[in-house]
């Protein structure tokens, strides 16, 4: 799919808060790494005041309203979604269909068939050498990905319990206004798809293991908001708590709130084995904590790791030793890999098929909350 002698062309439709973090990671990736060169041809939204305005600060060449035109193209070989979910499979379905490598911002879709929809439209398209990927951009974060390669090993031993907490504040306050990640048709669901899924990914990502059933409950604290016309029905839930076994015999649990008062963007990760643990903090994200029972009892104690050493994962196009990242550059990864496999023609991880397997445990999570907790099987498990 690579045109000869040319840049890669690439629209991103959706401009504000997704689409503002995957320009910058469009723009920055050929200046940290030697990476495949893009020309960024399109930024696309629905008004187009804010999206030319967007456009411009962005560093797009030019700004449209429309994405089926936009994806048609000639000069358009990649297509970057970061729109609500509700709009993810229509336009992903559409780019496969016409032959556009296509990233799709977490989570993979709104419901688990337009999941499903998605993949085998993704594993049709790879057999015509379209690439496919779904934006985990957490999988980039050096200190996580370090510790994937480090449980990979068996640094660890036999995992046995892992804990992953998301959470965030902004709708604590009862006052706080309507908004579209409130709206079920829209968000598809609450801090379930918008942060829990985070963490269901880094399961799987960490640990290698599938989940094979869910037990859950989720709460809507607050059920009503302010809308433009008037008292708005809040459609999706404030938080969930989840407890999840792993086909490899090891137990979860997940917790993502966006109520949680004091946490702005708290995502903790705990991992135990027989041999030892790990340690992440999404606010200390440069630092990975590692605590091995090998050592003598007089040693023992978690030992504090800071991620920004040249051998480190993604470092190499980075800055000295002891120069901290921050949250955007895992985007700059994230392009970086899957520009690397439209080169090279090896699929992009995580993969659509990964992103359906995520849903599934979203969909196993919600089926168990609406049944005052009971354990559910997630669909497709052994």
């Amino acid at each position: 799919m690579l045109r000869t002698g040319s840049a890669l062309g690439v629209a991103v439709i959706g401009h504000s808060f997704m689409g503002k973090a995957h320009s910058q990671a469009w723009r920055n990736v050929n200046a940290t790494y030697d990476s495949t060169l893009v020309s960024m041809r399109v930024l696309v939204g629905s008004n187009p005041t804010s999206t030319a305005e967007s456009a411009a600060k962005y560093g797009w060449e030019e700004s449209s309203t429309d994405w089926r035109a936009t994806i048609l193209r000639e000069d358009i070989d990649i297509v970057d979604i970061c729109t609500p979910g509700a709009l993810h499979a229509e336009i992903a379905l559409f780019a496969l269909a016409h032959g556009k490598h296509v990233v799709v911002e977490k989570p993979l879709a709104n419901t688990l068939a337009e999941a499903e929809e998605m993949n085998a439209a993704a594993l049709a398209a790879a057999e015509r050498g379209v690439i496919s990927m779904v934006g985990f951009n957490y999988r980039r974060i050096p200190a996580l990905t370090m510790a994937q390669r480090m449980l990979a090993e068996g640094r660890l031993g036999q995992l046995r319990q892992l804990n992953i907490r998301y959470y965030q504040d902004w709708l604590v306050d009862d006052s706080a206004p309507m908004t579209w990640r409130l709206r079920k048709d829209e968000a598809g669901s609450g801090a379930l798809g918008d942060l829990a899924s985070h963490a269901v990914d880094q399961l799987r990502f960490l640990t290698g293991a599938q989940i094979s059933s869910a037990s859950a409950t989720s709460r809507t604290f607050v059920t009503e908001r302010a809308g433009d016309s008037g008292p708005e029905q809040v459609s999706v839930d404030d938080a969930i708590w989840a407890t999840l076994e792993l086909d490899n015999g090891a137990i979860a649990t997940v917790e993502a709130s966006r109520m949680a008062t004091g946490r702005k963007n708290s995502l903790r990760i705990e991992v135990y084995g027989s041999q030892g643990s790990l340690e992440f903090d999404l606010e200390s994200m440069n630092f990975l904590k590692l605590y091995e029972a090998s050592h003598d009892a007089g040693e023992q104690g978690f030992k504090s790791i800071m991620v920004t050493e040249p051998e480190h994962p993604y470092l190499d196009g980075w800055w000295p030793t002891g120069h901290v990242l921050g949250w955007a550059e895992s985007f700059t990864h994230e392009i970086r890999d899957f520009l690397a496999a439209i080169v090279s023609g090896i699929p992009a991880s995580p993969s659509f098929a990964d992103g359906l397997a995520v849903q599934r445990v979203l969909a196993g999570i919600e089926d168990s909350a609406t049944q005052s907790g009971a354990r559910v099987k997630v669909a497709g498990a052994n």
